[in-house]
């Protein structure tokens, strides 16, 4: 897998070197031996070949996929001279010959490395390029390598442009970074980009393996698919937790369950059974599951993702049934994932990743996470038994409460709240409906489809009918800010004032078809119109002798606003 020759030579080279931690003793030293890089392998094998050499590189992806050990290789590949030192630049180095040796002990004065995240200024930059114009001192050609160059300062990247656009024909800049949007389009533009990919799981996991034999190690393949998992796509960072399990395992055999322990991740068949209890609406049992897991070392955060992941699982098998061929699934998802994905409705499982991605956050920021995960369970436990949308919808046209939908079977007595189930999936037992959830909807939804009103005969009753239907906003707009300019059952035309919202005339239509059970039209004109009804009221009170007679008295008073007489 790895040409351990430069490795071998280093752990001879003294005591502190006698061992190497695995992420940099099996590092590639060859393009082939770089995984799932196959476009970034093709088109630098290519290049080389022909001779089509760009004066700078942009190696961009997510930590510990390789950019700088694809940096190094390049190096190598345009130094190599072959064992016989007079070879050209190849993609095949040869790993022998002097310049390939210096590179991988990293000694070769011609290949400069520098960490643009603790050298940021314009300072390190003009350091560096000083040397730009002398020629290189061994090599064919003097190699710039700059890791993480999103950090350089603006000036730092103004002092680069110009000698990056026109550099001699003897320097090569490699430049490699985690954020590849920070770096300015100026300097992107003067370098050829790879983008190193994710590495497939399988991929990683394939590798790990492989390693392991060679490392004498022992290790479960549902270990090393664990492992696989938690890298995130990193070939590095997979390593470092290989090197760790093991270093646990104390030459003994490396098991999934001690991985598990390790990672701080929930089994898989106990996050299938928690999602399960929380469909059914078994807040019981749900947070005595959360509490084992918890006391067996699992962090509630992770749980909470593990949830998110299964959901998302289930969400895909739904629309996507041929997933659950993939020979990679264990079988508790094979099985059960399924069974779970078959019975639960689309409509359940988007809000159960609604509700544990609002969850997640909260229990992310909250002082006790414990604490936020069980409250985000009793949440989930109590809405799943909550009729869709569409459901509702349904029920409504119909004059009828909505029923759970037949796929659910009720909530078990202990459960504390209604909550979705797996039909079928569960052993039948003697359940009874959440009473606090049945209730309110039996008294509320009927009420929702009101019989038709008798259509409004003045302007001042379509004012008074939406302070009847508690509509006080769109009722005040209409009786101050509003000037009648026509009025006839089922057709209004007004005038309204600046700061009457621009869409009430299509909400006053819409309400007064709704209540009324005909239709109306309600536009805006630009004609002058009434006094809107305040106006009008306000001169029939100043005309009353009574308050003329106050308002004589009182130089400067106003009339506020006009109540009935009974009113309180």
């Amino acid at each position: 897998m790895t040409d351990r020759t430069s490795a071998d030579r280093s752990e001879n080279a003294g005591a502190a070197d006698a061992y190497r931690v695995l992420a940099r003793k099996y590092r590639p030293t060859t393009f082939t031996q770089l995984i799932g890089q196959d476009a970034l392998v093709r088109t630098l094998t290519n290049a080389i070949t022909s001779g089509r050499l760009a004066q700078g590189y942009m190696l961009t992806g997510v930590r510990g996929v390789g950019k700088t050990t694809t940096a190094r290789l390049i190096a190598r590949a345009l130094n190599c001279v072959g064992a016989d030192g007079k070879g050209g630049p190849t993609p095949a180095p040869c790993g022998v010959c002097v310049h390939c040796t210096a590179i991988a002990e990293d000694r070769h004065v011609d290949v400069l490395e520098m960490d643009a995240a603790s050298r940021t200024g314009i300072d390190d930059i003009r350091e560096l390029l000083e040397g730009v114009r002398y020629r290189p001192t061994s090599a064919r050609y003097k190699i710039y390598i700059v890791d993480e160059v999103h950090m350089l300062s603006e000036k730092a990247f103004n002092a680069l442009l110009k000698t990056l656009e026109e550099p001699p024909e003897h320097v090569k800049f490699i430049f490699a970074t985690t954020e590849i949007r920070k770096v300015p389009v100026t300097v992107l533009s003067r370098c050829q980009r790879f983008d190193l990919r994710r590495i497939e799981s399988k991929d990683l996991q394939t590798l790990f393996a492989e390693i392991s034999k060679r490392e004498g190690a022992s290790v479960d393949e549902g270990a090393l698919a664990l492992i696989a998992r938690a890298a995130d796509g990193s070939a590095r960072d997979g390593l470092s937790l290989l090197d760790q399990s093991i270093s646990q395992a104390s030459g003994g055999k490396v098991t999934e369950g001690a991985v598990r322990d390790m990672l701080g991740l929930a089994d898989r068949a106990l996050v299938f059974d928690l999602l399960d209890a929380v469909m059914r609406g078994d807040v019981k049992t749900a947070l005595h599951q959360l509490a084992a897991q918890y006391a067996a070392g699992a962090s509630p955060v992770v749980v909470l993702q593990d949830l998110l992941e299964l959901v998302h699982w289930l969400t895909r098998m739904k629309v996507a049934p041929d997933g659950a061929t993939d020979p990679a699934l264990a079988e508790t998802e094979r099985t059960r994932g399924l069974v779970m994905a078959e019975k639960l409705g689309m409509g359940v499982l988007s809000r159960s990743w609604q509700m544990l991605l609002k969850g997640l956050s909260e229990a992310r920021a909250a002082p006790m996470p414990l604490q936020a995960v069980e409250m985000v369970l009793v949440r989930m436990a109590y809405a799943a038994d909550l009729p869709t949308p569409a459901d509702t919808i349904k029920s409504l046209e119909g004059g009828a409460a909505p029923v759970p939908r037949p796929t659910v079977s009720p909530a078990p007595s202990n459960g504390g709240g209604g909550a979705r189930a797996v039909a079928r999936a569960l052993p039948e037992t003697a359940m009874a409906p959440p009473q606090s959830l049945a209730q309110p909807v039996a008294q509320v939804l009927p009420q929702a489809a009101p019989q038709a009103l008798v259509a409004p005969q003045t302007f001042a009753d379509v004012v008074e009918l939406f302070n009847e239907k508690r509509e006080p906003i769109i009722a005040t707009h209409l009786k101050r800010n509003v000037h009648l300019v026509r009025f006839e059952t089922g057709l209004i035309e007004f005038n309204p004032e600046k700061n009457v919202p621009k869409d009430m005339s299509g909400q006053v239509g819409k309400l007064l078809t709704q209540w009324t059970g005909q239709r109306w039209v309600v536009s805006v004109v630009n004609a002058a119109g009434q006094p809107t009804l305040h106006e009008q009221e306000l001169e029939h009170a100043k005309a009353d002798p009574l308050v003329k007679s106050i308002l004589d008295a009182f130089p400067g008073a106003t009339i506020e606003s006009i109540r009935r007489a009974d009113e309180k």
